[in-house]
């Protein structure tokens, strides 16, 4: 179990020998660093309780082919419907929830990104969660723990993911033919596979991010205007930004100067937090970064 998944050993060793034991609990909430595995290590907990061969899964049973096709009646993964999960999706759950189990003995729900759940779903959960029927197990997801009502955290068994270590992360890019440039990308990651996923996805962009700040002196406000176009993609603005703090952080240690450059950064993430116009901070962020370096 758990051989595809890297990082986090003392947690993978911890749900197999629940498996094992037969003492699963209710309920559990795994929090972490998006991108690390949590979701995945979910699924392959829930086919392993749901597997009718035991005490792992076996990939041959009616349970497991069905959970692997997606078709299983006992397992059900709840995502986010928008920007939120919400009482009604709650709801449905739990008039499921009441159902014997048809193929296995047991029920599982997985609810991704528990931690958008909205505080009316959290309260409604929080029935569920008080008197579980004895088949069912409910995994909550997160990256923000502080978002989950102290109420349900009480009741749930919390496993605390850790980030993959670096060298880790090395190691399963390479098994993947996954090539990042510099070391600056790899550290922007965070122990993160899926923040490694899309950075490679995105490399060339931030290649250009680099080019452009380590000659900013050399360009122009229209030459850097130009080469942002292709670089400040909202959907990733977080990292961007972030990477460029990496960047202007090397640079600062040359050239006092660019110090002044990742206060400016640190502001327009600040601004962008604050639902700013989005084309007009990065402008002005871009402006008054090359008032500082002439």
């Amino acid at each position: 179990m758990f051989e595809q998944i890297i990082g986090n050993q003392k947690i993978r060793e911890q749900l197999t020998q629940a498996i094992q034991n037969q003492k699963t609990s209710h309920s559990y909430l795994f929090v972490g660093t998006e991108g690390i595995g949590k979701k995945e290590m979910a699924k392959e907990f829930a086919k392993s309780i749901l597997c009718l061969q035991g005490p792992m899964y076996c990939h041959t049973c009616k349970s497991c082919i069905e959970f692997d096709t997606e078709n299983n009646p006992d397992f059900q993964m709840i995502e986010p419907d928008g920007n939120t999960i919400k009482i009604e999706q709650i709801r449905d759950m739990q008039k499921k929830v009441v159902e014997k189990p048809i193929i296995a003995t047991k029920k599982i729900y997985i609810i991704n990104d528990g931690d958008k759940m909205t505080k009316e779903a959290q309260n409604c959960l929080l029935k569920t969660l008080e008197e579980p029927p004895e088949y069912v197990t409910i995994i909550l997801v997160g990256t923000n723990e502080n978002a989950f009502l102290s109420t349900i955290k009480s009741r749930c068994t919390i496993l605390r993911f850790q980030d993959i270590p670096e060298e880790e992360l090395k190691q399963f890019l390479a098994k993947k033919n996954i090539a990042l440039q510099d070391d600056a990308l790899l550290k922007l990651c965070g122990g993160s596979i899926g923040k490694a996923l899309q950075v490679q996805e995105k490399q060339e962009e931030y290649m250009q991010l680099c080019d452009m700040l380590t000659h900013l002196k050399q360009k122009d406000i229209i030459e850097i205007f130009k080469q942002a176009q292709n670089i400040f993609q909202k959907e990733q603005i977080e990292m961007i930004l972030q990477y460029m703090n990496r960047i202007l952080l090397d640079l600062a240690k040359q050239d006092e100067r660019y110090t002044n450059c990742i206060e400016i950064v640190e502001n327009t993430k600040k601004r962008l937090q604050a639902n700013a116009n989005y084309d007009m901070t990065i402008d002005n962020m871009l402006l008054q970064i090359k008032a500082q370096i002439k």
